[in-house]
């Protein structure tokens, strides 16, 4: 686990909160971003890159709704805008 899901988890087994998710979710939009910009024509890994970024905004619009705490909370610390 990166240092940002952990800090984000609620126990030390914690895979499946939407915090965690979330994390997990920006760690892989940075991964495919990166490997997007060198290899431009990968049309596999830009619809991979789409479903994560639509999953992510799906799980933040969830936690807004329903804790509005933990939805700040994994704004500030992942620094995404919203």
């Amino acid at each position: 686990m990166t240092k940002k899901i952990k800090e984000l988890a609620i126990n030390d087994k914690d895979t499946g909160s939407s915090e965690v998710q979330i994390a997990q979710l920006t760690d892989k939009i940075k991964n495919l971003s990166n490997h997007i910009k060198k290899f431009k024509k990968d049309k596999h890994s830009s619809v991979g890159l789409l479903k994560a970024v639509n999953r992510r905004k799906k799980l933040l619009d969830y936690l807004k709704k329903n804790k509005l705490e933990s939805y700040q909370n994994v704004l500030s610390k992942l620094n995404l805008r919203k």
